[in-house]
């Protein structure tokens, strides 16, 4: 009978959902890896901005910027390939952590929805939330 126990215990934790780590959102994994540059406020003007050659972007600007419209695929060009390395025009540096993880439909605007990391979509989500 105690030969039964272990088995029927394995089994019966093996049906219990594991907790699983909470995913940062949008807002947080801007505060972790963008604001240093682009400011708490997206506006720019973060402590690292005034190291840098050029000023970083007003985050909150970019459909102003564009006729009214957040050019979603655009953005994530910019925020997916800011490849940070030798001879890259942007300062951005790379965010590998942000890549990891579930894959999910973007569509950016463009009417095609492409495979996309779903933190970089939080963070393009996020973004278009904050326009003015």
């Amino acid at each position: 009978m105690r030969y039964l126990v272990l088995p029927t215990v394995l089994i019966l934790s093996a049906c219990v959902p594991q907790k699983q780590e909470e995913q940062p959102t949008g807002a947080e994994d801007f505060a972790a890896y963008c604001s240093a540059c682009h400011g708490a406020a997206a506006k720019g003007d973060g402590p690292m901005a005034a190291g840098l050659a050029r000023r970083p972007a007003d985050l909150t600007r970019i459909s102003a910027r564009n006729g009214g419209v957040f050019p979603g695929t655009k953005v994530m060009a910019k925020i997916w390939s800011y490849s940070g390395g030798p001879g890259a025009e942007s300062p951005m540096p790379s965010f590998a952590p942000l890549l990891d993880g579930q894959l999910v439909g973007y569509d950016g605007g463009d009417g095609i929805a492409s495979p996309t990391p779903v933190r970089l979509v939080q963070v393009a989500e996020y973004l278009k939330a904050i326009q003015e």
